[in-house]
């Protein structure tokens, strides 16, 4: 993963020559994210499966339901007020005073972060926005479970220690302190899912749905979109129904895989 970061930022700096426009930071975002997280998996499992079928061993080989897909992008859609209340709760979070230098670069880290997401997701027409869906939704989905869920909760043991670890890490290489817990809960829930399934394909949708459904609602309402409040507020209370819903539907889910 290192080798190859470093060789695709090496690559970006002489194509790109270090430009800090939009288009080429773009370029940056696709070569880092294959570099990272798309490629190493594939390598890595054709390396250790003795048949060198590295589709088989990340579990990518195995077919999912239209019941199951279906359910898969219920529950992110539903889930969505609820990581809403719970991101908020989390960006009310602060720490020791002791701790106020480090709290200030983080806060500043986060809001780079977020004026940089802002720039990538303007889209003036409809092939700029495939781009966006391509480059913010598919490959953060695919790679990122082949790395975290098909690869690494693979390592650990693929069970409830190793999923809570990799939803850990999952969250920490994101570098984003206040929305840590939603993101380490979502992470857990990708975690199961792929356990119960036996299936990458069905926590892969899942990412997406939730990575994509962002990239649209941005290209059809922009900075004036409410998305992200639905949930918070006065609103808290969807938050809390969107929880328990979100719940219910994980718990049909384990019910219909163990049935099986």
């Amino acid at each position: 993963m290192a080798a190859l970061t470093f060789l695709a930022m090496g690559l970006w700096q002489t194509v790109c020559g270090g430009s800090q426009s939009t288009e080429s930071l773009k370029w940056l975002q696709f070569m880092q994210t294959t570099a990272t997280f798309l490629l190493p998996p594939i390598l890595c499992a054709w390396l250790w499966d003795s048949g060198h079928k590295p589709f088989t061993w990340l579990k990518m080989d195995k077919k999912v339901s239209w019941q199951d897909a279906v359910l898969a992008v219920g529950i992110m859609i539903c889930a969505i007020p609820c990581i809403n209340l719970l991101a908020d709760l989390n960006s009310h979070v602060q720490l020791p005073d002791s701790l106020a230098s480090i709290e200030k670069q983080l806060k500043q880290m986060e809001e780079a972060a977020a004026a940089l997401t802002e720039r990538f997701l303007q889209a003036e027409n409809i092939g700029i926005l495939f781009i966006n869906i391509a480059l913010m939704a598919f490959l953060p989905a695919l790679s990122e479970e082949l790395s975290f869920r098909g690869t690494l909760q693979q390592i650990l043991g693929n069970k409830h220690a190793a999923i809570w670890i990799t939803a850990f890490l999952f969250s920490a290489i994101h570098m984003q302190f206040y929305g840590f817990v939603p993101r380490m809960l979502m992470g857990a829930t990708f975690g199961y899912i792929f356990l119960w399934t036996g299936s990458l394909w069905v926590p892969v949708l899942m990412h997406f749905t939730n990575n994509g459904l962002a990239v649209i609602v941005y290209y059809l309402f922009g900075q004036n979109n409410s998305a992200d409040t639905i949930g918070t507020g006065t609103t808290w209370w969807l938050g809390v129904i969107s929880l328990m819903i979100t719940s219910l539907g994980l718990l049909i889910f384990y019910r219909r895989t163990h049935t099986r």
